[in-house]
């Protein structure tokens, strides 16, 4: 196949992506798939999408990562044809929370990114931003904050028109059976947080208990949202995140552009339409 060919038949992929069974309503895109690995087939070909699309506008990608099975669910990315036609020189990495651990350890959510996708794919290392790891949780929290504010300063990293805070190209967000996003936990007074932009946690209910951690107000400047979200030890928490008044934190997740939840069928399997959910 020549070069001309491959990216004709790359642009057909990055224009097929298709749900079991979706619905759109304002910012908010409910897609539904057959499986985990349509999910991730679908993921990596809306982020590519999107990469194609920001750096035709403004020159560079800016992604959010988290951590758990979501880096496993990327794994398409790191496969042809996106690892030969994204544009990977253009993209700069943050981590929408991480654990305030070695980055070498098990638990760093730094170290399941680089060694599932990160080290598979040419991002320039010194566009990867990964916290210090020699820092107290605090100490952590607002390095990396100072970071994003010389990122800011440099017009690295545009901020928001709206809020006034950093406004990322694309945030991948997972969800745990709690409920929560990032380290904002249910029964953890940092989901309040209005005003920083990175806080800290010292006693989060799920291990290792020091975390650091975006705040919704930055989260929700981000342009484009996706919550990838599989397995049937989700379907209850994905059910009350959809029920009416509901206070977990994944249901205060919104995005200036567009919110997408990616679900599998086992997900999704307590809703039983997926169009009831606007209904709410």
């Amino acid at each position: 196949m020549t070069q001309y060919n491959q990216l004709v038949c790359f642009v057909f992929i990055l224009s097929s992506i298709v749900a079991m069974e979706s619905y759109k309503l304002g910012k908010k895109t409910i897609l539904k798939f057959d499986s985990e690995e349509d999910v991730g087939i679908a993921l990596a070909k809306y982020t590519a999408h999107l990469s194609e699309k920001f750096i035709k506008e403004k020159g560079s990608f800016s992604v959010v990562l988290s951590g758990g099975s979501l880096i496993y669910t990327m794994r398409f990315l790191t496969l042809p044809p996106y690892t030969d036609f994204v544009d990977w020189s253009k993209w700069s990495i943050f981590w929408v929370d991480e654990r305030v651990v070695p980055l070498d350890d098990k638990k760093s959510n730094y170290k399941l990114a680089f060694d599932g996708f990160l080290s598979k794919v040419p991002i320039p290392s010194n566009q990867i931003y990964a916290i210090k790891d020699n820092l107290s949780p605090e100490g952590t929290a607002d390095d990396y904050e100072a970071r994003l504010h010389d990122l800011v300063a440099k017009k690295i990293l545009p901020l928001s028109e709206a809020t006034g805070f950093p406004k990322f190209d694309l945030m991948l967000l997972g969800m745990g059976p709690d409920g929560h996003v990032a380290s904002l936990f249910p029964n953890r007074n940092q989901k309040f947080e209005k005003k920083r932009w990175v806080t800290f946690i010292k006693d989060s209910p799920k291990p290792p208990p020091p975390r650091i951690t975006l705040t919704f107000p930055v989260i929700n400047s981000s342009s484009e949202i996706a919550m990838v979200i599989t397995g049937v030890e989700l379907a209850n928490t994905v059910k009350a995140v959809f029920s009416n008044n509901s206070d977990l934190p994944a249901a205060h997740v919104s995005a200036e552009e567009e919110l997408t939840w990616f679900l599998d069928k086992d997900a999704a399997s307590k809703l039983v339409k997926i169009e009831q959910v606007f209904e709410n």
